[in-house]
């Protein structure tokens, strides 16, 4: 067994992550996580305070993570249009493959299992900067939320199983997309009025 100055912190964390997406959050034990590192359950005290500051790194790691494939996506295409859509489809993207970190960083949580505010603002900037390309520097934050609010929607209704109606979900998706881009596509003389 591995003593428990060879584990490190993102050892720990990202064995948390494969058992948040494995067994849930109730899964997601010191002891599962010491069992899957190979140390004792007390070890594991000496590189994470408790569970709490566990699912806080989980949570920021999952963030970290979620801002690094934005903004791969968004650095792509050169049309804001285009930068949109793949940031959106991104975000859904990742939200599949991670459905369980995922909720973790939307749920609504203590503070002391909330990511960081630094981490939080560094995984927006691919956002901020797409709807800021899209609707203009005045309403960057007011589109930035408006998209992040309207996938995280469909997303967790999507994860949810809560499309009961039929049709196409992944077509419903890109029609989201272009809607919603197409509204927030201020123009100067519709800013004027506004």
């Amino acid at each position: 067994m591995p003593t428990p100055e060879r584990t490190s912190r993102e050892a720990i964390v990202a064995t948390g992550r494969e058992l948040l997406e494995r067994d849930g959050l109730t899964g997601l034990t010191m002891q599962a996580i010491a069992d899957r590192v190979g140390v004792k359950a007390p070890s594991l005290y000496k590189r994470v305070r408790n569970r709490d500051e566990l699912i806080r790194l989980i949570a920021e790691a999952t963030v970290v993570d979620l801002g690094e494939h934005l903004r791969a996506a968004a650095a792509a295409p050169t049309d804001a249009a285009a930068r949109v859509a793949a940031v959106a489809l991104a975000f859904r993207a990742f939200a599949h493959r991670f459905p369980a970190g995922y909720h973790l960083i939307f749920a609504s949580a203590s503070s002391a299992t909330r990511p960081s505010h630094d981490a939080i603002l560094a995984s927006s900037a691919p956002i901020l900067e797409v709807a800021e390309a899209l609707a203009g520097p005045a309403h960057a934050l007011d589109a930035a939320r408006t998209l992040t609010a309207w996938a995280n929607g469909f997303i967790s209704m999507e994860l949810a199983d809560a499309f009961q109606l039929g049709g196409d979900v992944d077509e419903a998706f890109v029609f989201g997309i272009r809607a919603l881009t197409g509204a927030l596509q201020l123009r100067d003389d519709v800013q004027a009025v506004g």
